[in-house]
C-alpha cells in the first residue's frame, strides 16, 4: 500500500512516518487483501495537533477519519481508531462488497461542484458560472470528478459513513434510477428516490 504522510506547519519525524506506515498497513491488512493508498495529513490548530486520514481501499471505497490531540502521535492514534471502528462496524458488508465489486459494471463518471453565494456588490464575471445556473449560488469555486456507483441503499449508506460524507449520489441497483442518501441534522439518514411514488 502506498502511504503518503505530510504535515502542514508540522515537522514530520522519521519515527512518526514509520509508525503511521506500520499501523495503517496493519489496520488495512486486517480488512482488505490489498488496499491501494492512504494519505495522512498532520496539522496544527492553536494548542493541539490534527490528523486527517484518507484511505482508498479499492475501487469506489474510501474511508476518512480525523483525530486531534496534544501531540501528533496521539492525534494519529485518534484518527486511526476512527478508521478501525468504522471498519469493525461494517466488516461483513465491506468484505462482501469488496468481493462483489469484480462482478459489477464500472461506475459512471460525474462532476461535483462547490458553489459560492454571490455578493450583491461583486461583479458577476469575476469567476466562471456553473453551466445553466443563475441566481444566488452561481459562482463555481471548486470542481472535482466523482463516480456514481451502482449500489443498494444499504451499501450507499455504508460508503457514506465510511467516507465520513454527509451526502452520496448513487444509481440504485434495484431500480436503476439515480438516488441520494444524506445525513439529516437529527442524525438519521434521508433517502431521495425520484422514481418512487
Amino acid at each position: 500500500m502506498q502511504i503518503t504522510v505530510s504535515g502542514k506547519q508540522v515537522e514530520m519525524s522519521d519515527a512518526l512516518r514509520e509508525r503511521v506506515q506500520q499501523h495503517l498497513e496493519a489496520v488495512a491488512g486486517k480488512y482488505f487483501d490489498h488496499a491501494l493508498e492512504a494519505n495522512v495529513t498532520f496539522g496544527r490548530a492553536r494548542s493541539f495537533f490534527t490528523c486527517d486520514i484518507n484511505l482508498h481501499a479499492g475501487r469506489g471505497l474510501t474511508l476518512r477519519a480525523e483525530g486531534e490531540a496534544a501531540d501528533a502521535h496521539a492525534a494519529f492514534d485518534d484518527a486511526a481508531e476512527h478508521v478501525a471502528k468504522r471498519l469493525r462496524r461494517y466488516r461483513r458488508r465491506v468484505n462482501e462488497h469488496a468481493r462483489d465489486l469484480a462482478n459489477r459494471a464500472r461506475p459512471e463518471p460525474g462532476r461535483q461542484f462547490v458553489l459560492r453565494e454571490e455578493d450583491p456588490g461583486e461583479p458577476t464575471d469575476a469567476a466562471p458560472q456553473a453551466p445553466g445556473r443563475a441566481g444566488a449560488y452561481a459562482t463555481v469555486i471548486a470542481e472535482t470528478t466523482t463516480e456514481i456507483s451502482l449500489l443498494s441503499v444499504g451499501e450507499a449508506v455504508m460508503r457514506m459513513d465510511l467516507a465520513d460524507q454527509t451526502v452520496m449520489m448513487f444509481r440504485n441497483s434495484a431500480t436503476g434510477g439515480l438516488n441520494v442518501v444524506y445525513r439529516r441534522a437529527d442524525g438519521h439518514v434521508g433517502w431521495i428516490d425520484p422514481g418512487a411514488g
